[in-house]
């Protein structure tokens, strides 16, 4: 008998480096500048900052690479750490012996060439390591002196907590502030990019399919990797979910608990937790939530929203399309897919794994996760549609960004697509199941109706409406043609956008 998920059904395919190609470039123009330059990567866990920077040095023919990993430790461990890892660089002189030898040793390195990265540099935010920034201030000081010897030599820091590292680089009072040479921050792989991850590795691109595993992956090149080598990007829904979750070498299943422990440190879970069960919570909601459950003042709410979406940036406050920057209309949502779907679908099973069968589980966890799929497909249509639009594909152009609209009385449209030099307007809908888009047709265009009664500003405008799901047959196109509509799936917005 064999275990669901444990043997897979074929040897994947050779993995490649996809995307950033900007990214690519940017660095690539520093290596090949011949002088000294300080870069400074941010971005989320998992999304690919080590993995850019090694490819660029790949490419580059750089021989002289000093790679540290700062360890998540006191002075003494870092600095042992970081002897390691010179040494296993090629680095011959490692004998400093605190953080001061370290920076020192650093600079020295870089005026004889050398690239070094600091990995993981947000850990020398902690108080202890913290003087370590002023002994690196007087190294780059020193390699940026007028006068100074040139060298062809830079310096790298990477880091994945973004407050942090402005403390460290951006503030004003920070030793390192104003050093920087150049800043890179990653975000999510463009939904392009992982439609050709899917179209590589499992020979065809499936909307449904693509859908859900963009559900959870979104855009972060190490999960896409992960699910590649576990055979998932091939296989069916629950399929994926078994092979990335629920077997003994699942490659996901500690990753969310990890990033909230280790992380945030078990704080804001029941706000991040409501969010997942409620995406697109207006504050008055959530206030009340917590009020109930957890005993906190509206005061206290406001430093958990502040705190998650500028400190970690995992939550966002979207505006309704139209409706000015203070506006109280705003409704609050997790920005990170993969921690979306951790908490509305995936940790409860798999805490789960072992008392109850497995197959029940998997089959809550995707239960759960096809209600978030449709919040999914409203991202994924509008980063598709926003990439047409900058690379002149098709007639969907924006002069705005894409954004949804809602009032007071229920009232909701998914997408609102404006064109300003055109005087056009596209509203669309979107539904994971085409049959149910088409049903929905004549609720929505009520939804619109609403949307142009209270915007004047849209008088006398061209007015489309589009309707958006996983894949549309020529039947369910017919259908939304009739009713007024451009029928589009997910196959017509990627057209032209990969090879």
């Amino acid at each position: 008998m064999i275990t669901l998920g444990v043997v897979y059904d074929a040897v994947p395919s050779a993995w490649s480096f996809y995307g950033r190609e900007r990214e690519l470039g940017a660095i690539s123009a520093l290596l090949e500048a011949e002088r000294f330059f300080f870069l400074r990567v941010t971005g989320r866990r998992r999304i690919g900052k080590t993995t850019l920077v090694t490819e660029a040095l790949r490419r580059s023919g750089r021989q002289r690479v000093a790679y540290v990993m700062v360890a998540d430790a006191d002075p003494a461990g870092v600095v042992l750490g970081a002897r390691e890892h010179l040494r296993r660089s090629g680095v011959e002189d490692t004998g400093f012996r605190d953080l001061f030898g370290l920076a020192s040793t650093i600079g020295r390195l870089v005026r004889d060439g050398w690239v070094v990265v600091l990995d993981e540099y947000q850990a020398f935010a902690r108080k202890p390591l913290y003087l370590f920034n002023s002994a690196l201030q007087f190294e780059v000081d020193q390699l940026r002196a007028p006068g100074s010897a040139p060298t062809r030599g830079g310096l790298i820091v990477l880091g994945s907590i973004q407050a942090e590292m402005d403390a460290l680089l951006a503030d004003r009072r920070a030793p390192l502030f104003g050093r920087a040479t150049a800043v890179l921050e990653l975000d999510h792989l463009a939904p392009s990019v992982t439609a050709q991850i899917l179209t590589t590795h499992a020979g065809r691109l499936d909307g449904r399919r693509w859908l859900t595993l963009w559900t959870i992956l979104q855009g972060i090149p190490k999960y896409w990797r992960d699910a590649h080598e576990v055979d998932a990007l091939g296989a069916e829904p629950e399929v994926a979910l078994t092979r990335l979750f629920f077997t003994g070498t699942a490659p996901l299943a500690a990753d969310g608990t990890g990033w909230l422990l280790e992380e945030l440190r078990g704080r804001y879970d029941p706000l991040l937790r409501y969010l997942a069960a409620h995406p697109n919570a207006p504050r008055a909601d959530i206030a009340a939530h917590i009020a109930e459950t957890a005993g906190h003042t509206s005061v206290q709410v406001g430093a958990w929203l502040a705190a998650l979406e500028q400190r970690f940036g995992l939550i966002e406050r979207t505006m309704p399309a139209f409706a000015e920057a203070p506006a109280r209309s705003g409704r609050y949502r997790i920005s990170d897919n993969f921690l979306l779907s951790w908490l509305g679908a995936l940790a409860t099973p798999v805490a789960f794994l072992g008392l109850r069968p497995m197959p029940e589980l998997v089959a809550e966890a995707a239960d759960r996760l096809s209600t978030l799929e449709g919040f999914a497909l409203e991202r994924l249509a509008a980063g598709l549609l926003h990439e047409r639009s900058r690379r002149g594909l098709g007639d969907l152009s924006v002069s705005e960004p894409i954004r949804g609209w809602w009032d007071r009385s229920g009232a909701e449209v998914d997408l609102v697509l404006v064109h300003e030099p055109d005087r056009r307007v596209v509203l669309g809908t979107c539904k994971r199941a085409p049959a149910r888009l088409v049903r929905d047709l004549p609720r929505f265009d009520a939804h619109v109706a609403r949307l142009l009664a209270t915007q004047p500003r849209l008088a006398g405008w061209r007015v489309e409406k589009i309707a958006i799901s996983t894949r549309l047959d020529a039947e369910h196109r017919r259908a939304c043609t009739a009713a007024g509509y451009l029928p589009r799936d997910l196959h017509d917005l990627t057209e032209g956008l990969i090879s």
